[in-house]
């Protein structure tokens, strides 16, 4: 397995774990989030764990264009938690915007960490 599948593998594995605890925990998760709509957790724990399926598609097949959506899709993760801490539309609870900004870190290690590793593919693929 080299560092791509690697970097992969982690983001897969932490967005089904995400994803698999939104939707069985949307409730008490909407509470810590100071929330009565739990629907919004469900729905991203849905989509978490189908963006988990797609990253893991690219385990094995390491599509550069696939990899690099992979990735923006992270970004983008993050710059919508820093949207969501700086102007908190929502009204979220401190240990709410506490979690968003744990998991946007970790989001962006992930990507930073495949881009690092995409780069190395593509160079080592060249040579």
């Amino acid at each position: 397995m080299n560092k791509l599948q690697k970097a992969l593998k982690i983001n897969s594995l932490f967005s089904s774990v995400s994803g698999i605890l939104l939707v069985l925990l949307n409730q008490q998760i909407a509470k810590l989030f100071r929330t009565s709509n739990n629907t919004v957790f469900w729905i991203v724990g849905i989509i978490l764990i189908f963006f988990a399926l797609t990253i893991w598609y690219e385990i094995r097949k390491q599509r550069n264009l696939a990899v690099s959506w992979i990735i923006i899709q992270d970004y983008i993760w993050v710059l919508g938690s820093l949207i969501l801490i700086i102007f908190n539309p929502f009204n979220i609870s401190m240990i709410g915007n506490l979690i968003i900004g744990i998991v946007a870190l970790v989001v962006l290690f992930m990507g930073i960490n495949q881009m690092i590793a995409l780069k190395t593919t593509i160079t080592s693929k060249d040579v």
